[in-house]
């Protein structure tokens, strides 16, 4: 198995990194190298730069408007953005969604929704956990009951309620898991429908963290009136949908590429508050990049098995465990690196641009102790790793 990339790969990737280079906007990228917050409009500005390059959809078919690149130039994108300060591309559109529509919408729908979401102009949503339901989609609750209504056709009636839902305080729309079957199997009876956020009866409450910030939502649906069209495929088969869209959500998550950046910053805060002389603190360093080596080689083994046409292996899992247990890792290091300094946290000087004018000052420039608390969510969200542990067991290792 040859994981070295080819002239012609390595010639491809300076053409990204150029591209980048020259369109990625200054404020945005010193923003990301420093964790410092980005607001809704740095993540639509990147995201609207990339849309009008094509890019957005970077791992779209042509047939659908995107670059057609094969899995090794995706890699190769992903990784020149991370390493250059790119936001992430915000996944529930372009990397979750329109793989759906593309696969299990008809034309019409195609149509209608990719365009917004291949330019960046709209911003869609996540419904898929509940209060009761989180790695056990199985059991959602939000019922969705088909009616016909006097000059408005058919239409679903939704009630219930999602939570962690993402950026939702955002969303324009949401795409939702929503049972319209109680009997039988609960994964029988679920359906995958799309909902305008602006619809009378939805309303977002957003649920406050540890560090002040709202990035996770509760959205509730009181009787909010769907039209039919907006169901995706058949009533009642939404279960093989989610399962085709949750694939490409935790491979999303192992997002290697940004713990490569995070080591490096990780590297100069580490210089900067002097402890990176710490022969055990550097020992704590290299047992961190040795996983991000490995988490690399098998994310590239899995780019040659589907460049040589073989059928890679069902890993998604086993990415999504390992991606998340470093993204938590090197989240605690960066806080024991700067000790007492990664405590504070004053959101007036973070928004005026204070990056700590005492000596040794760098750990100040972002609340490390909040993004540590906040990266527990990722060993949970996308299911968790215990649940995830299972599905290799049985899929990879049985």
């Amino acid at each position: 198995m040859d994981l070295s990339f080819t002239p012609e790969e390595q010639a491809f990737r300076e053409e990204i990194r150029a591209w980048v280079h020259a369109n990625l906007p200054a404020d945005i990228s010193h923003k990301v190298h420093n964790a410092l917050r980005l607001s809704r409009d740095d993540l639509q500005r990147w995201a609207r730069i990339l849309g009008k390059k094509g890019w957005l959809g970077y791992a779209w078919p042509q047939q659908f408007g995107g670059p057609g690149w094969n899995a090794v130039q995706k890699h190769l994108f992903e990784e020149e953005c991370a390493m250059a300060g790119a936001p992430r591309i915000i996944p529930f559109g372009p990397v979750m969604v329109a793989p759906v529509i593309m696969a299990f919408g008809n034309a019409e729908q195609q149509q209608r929704f990719l365009p917004g979401i291949a330019s960046g102009d709209v911003w869609w949503s996540q419904g898929y956990s509940e209060p009761g339901s989180g790695s056990d989609l199985a059991s959602v609750k939000t019922r969705a009951e088909r009616k016909t209504l006097p000059g408005r056709g058919d239409v679903y009636i939704v009630n219930g309620q999602k939570t962690w839902t993402t950026l939702g305080q955002y969303g324009e729309w949401i795409f939702c898991l929503v049972r319209t079957n109680t009997e039988g199997k609960p994964q029988a009876g679920i359906s995958f429908l799309l909902i305008d956020m602006k619809s009378p009866g939805v309303s977002v409450r957003p649920i406050v963290l540890l560090d002040g910030e709202a990035e996770v939502n509760e959205v509730f649906f009181d009787n909010v009136e769907v039209p039919a069209e907006n169901l995706i495929g058949e009533e009642n088969k939404g279960w093989t949908y989610a399962k085709h869209l949750l694939s490409h959500e935790r491979t999303n998550i192992a997002d290697v590429n940004r713990s490569k950046r995070e080591l490096e910053r990780l590297k100069r805060i580490a210089k900067a508050e002097g402890v990176y002389e710490d022969l055990r603190f550097r020992d704590e360093i290299a047992r961190l990049e040795v996983d991000i080596v490995a988490l690399e080689m098998l994310v590239l083994r899995v780019l040659s098995a589907e460049k040589s046409g073989k059928n890679s292996l069902d890993i998604a899992g086993l990415l999504k465990i390992r991606g998340s247990e470093i993204q938590q890792r090197y989240s605690e290091l960066m806080m024991l690196a700067a000790g007492p300094y990664s405590l504070p946290f004053i959101e007036e000087a973070m928004e005026a641009g204070w990056q700590g004018d005492f000596p040794g000052g760098l750990a100040a420039n972002a609340p490390l102790a909040s993004t540590y608390f906040n990266l527990r969510k990722t060993t949970i969200y996308g299911g968790s790793n215990e649940v995830q542990r299972n599905i290799v067991a049985q899929t990879v290792l049985s």
